[in-house]
């Protein structure tokens, strides 16, 4: 999402460090620079206005110039202030109430807020132990109310039964009924949208809020439509009231300015953000975290977060095992591929890495990308079970079959057969250096030697990436 504001404050913040001594011009012009990259982002203008008077009142100081490192103690700054400007601190979701606890989705039509209320729903059942039911009351859009059940028969969540030609105000009623004889914990209204904001829109969604009385008015915003996104909030938060944002499409490659200036236009939180289309794709908006990687300090809490989520225990621990005795074949590495992918892909880990931006940068440039990952995985998916176990067994004519069979050439099978014997060789290597004392191999969260980092993505060795990743790179 935000890679092109990543790379224009990394450049200029490398400006800055590099000059050790620094003066008020020096600042002043960094401060230029800052203002012009994230307007180019799509950043409201009182926000970026408010945001560098705040930095440059710090950044001239006494104590900065003067400093060591003033160069780093910008970027702190910078850090601070835009951590303050998304929110400070992160802010859940209320399920405090009388059951049931009502959420009002609330947005524009394409918002994604049918697909949200599923993945809000989701999580609350099978993080929060939470009773759920949803409700579609959105009777304009076509099989909008079918869209619902559907997603709700998908993750296992009870949908309020769809009678044809009742208004919204009649289904809210008819949801909060129901929602309460049956015991449920959270009902979640899902609203009609239009494509702009109109007096209609507020009053229908209006009539609805004071029938429920909700517990959270939740909007969901678009973060790929700049600065629509937060008239649109603007107009909600004046008109409707919201407790919250809920930002779609934080995965996209948009200038990310909506996500920037949401907190600050209305004063109230960014709570979630959509990462994707599966229905696990729903994170907590952490203001510091998103701060850090635009800043490219990275976000190694919300990684090791993502890594306990997706990565089985009885693996890591079959892993360890396998690790510690110096074997390594390529169900391993398909074990590994695999995570990875669940993790958000190799671009997905590699932005939550401190300085791994211009390796992100290299790898769009070369043209590699997760489709990379998938190819190796179809190619050791059509390998028997004896070839994965023995890899010398894949001769020339072996190698024919199994290109054929992945789609993909022999040359690439070479290429993945290099990638392993590498890895096996640092896992032997591990082993033995565990045998004499120094550097065990330590059961990380992917098994993975290292322990901590390693093993937090994905058990690969070299911080997540497996060795020779620069041929693939080449």
């Amino acid at each position: 999402m935000f890679d092109n504001l990543s790379d224009r404050l990394g450049g200029i913040f490398d400006g800055l460090k590099r000059r050790g001594a620094l003066k008020e011009s020096d600042v002043t012009e960094a401060m230029r620079e800052v203002r012009v990259a994230l307007l180019e982002a799509d950043v409201a203008l009182s926000v970026v206005k408010d945001f560098v008077a705040a930095v440059k009142k710090k950044a001239i100081g006494h104590e900065v110039l003067k400093s060591v490192t003033p160069g780093q103690q910008v970027v702190k700054i910078v850090n601070d202030e835009m951590t303050a400007m998304l929110g400070a601190e992160a802010m859940g979701l209320n399920t405090i109430g009388v059951p049931p606890v009502v959420f009002l989705m609330v947005g524009l039509q394409g918002s994604g807020k049918t697909t949200t209320s599923a993945k809000i729903a989701k999580r609350l059942t099978e993080k929060d132990n939470k009773k759920v039911m949803m409700a579609s009351l959105d009777v304009r859009r076509p099989a909008a109310q079918e869209q619902l059940k559907i997603l709700g028969e998908q993750i296992g969540v009870k949908t309020l039964p769809i009678i044809e030609g009742q208004l919204p105000t009649d289904i809210t009623k008819r949801a909060m009924n129901a929602a309460k004889l049956q015991g449920f914990d959270v009902l979640i209204l899902d609203t009609a949208g239009r494509l702009h904001v109109d007096q209609s829109l507020m009053a229908e969604v209006a009539a609805v809020r004071d029938i429920s009385a909700p517990v959270e008015t939740l909007l969901v915003a678009d973060s790929l439509t700049g600065q629509d996104a937060v008239n649109v909030a603007k107009e909600f938060d004046a008109q409707v009231g919201i407790t919250g944002v809920a930002l779609t499409r934080m995965d996209g490659d948009g200038r990310g300015g909506a996500a920037l200036s949401m907190r600050a236009v209305t004063g109230k939180p960014i709570k979630l953000a959509g990462t994707g289309e599966k229905m696990d794709a729903l994170e907590d908006f952490h203001p510091e975290r998103v701060a850090g990687r635009i800043l490219g300090m990275g976000d190694v809490v919300s990684l090791v977060e993502k890594a306990s989520e997706t990565i089985d225990k009885d693996d890591a621990e079959k892993m360890a095992k396998k690790m510690a005795k110096g074997t390594f074949d390529l169900d391993d590495l398909r074990t590994q591929l695999q995570q990875m992918s669940k993790m958000g892909g190799l671009k997905g880990v590699l932005g939550m890495l401190p300085g791994m931006g211009k390796l992100k940068g290299a790898m769009g440039q070369t043209g590699v990308d997760d489709k990379v990952f998938k190819h190796q995985e179809a190619i050791i998916s059509s390998m028997t079970p004896q070839e994965r176990k023995k890899p010398q067994l894949l001769n020339a004519s072996r190698k024919k079959r199994v290109a054929a069979g992945s789609g993909t050439s022999v040359q690439e099978v070479n290429k993945l057969l290099k990638m392993h014997m590498q890895m096996a060789k640092m896992m032997k290597k591990m082993s033995k250096m565990g045998k004499g004392g120094r550097m065990p191999p330590m059961p990380g969260m992917g098994g993975g030697p290292g322990g901590g980092m390693g093993g937090g993505m994905g058990g690969m060795p070299g911080g997540g990436l497996p060795p020779g990743f620069d041929k693939l790179l080449s």
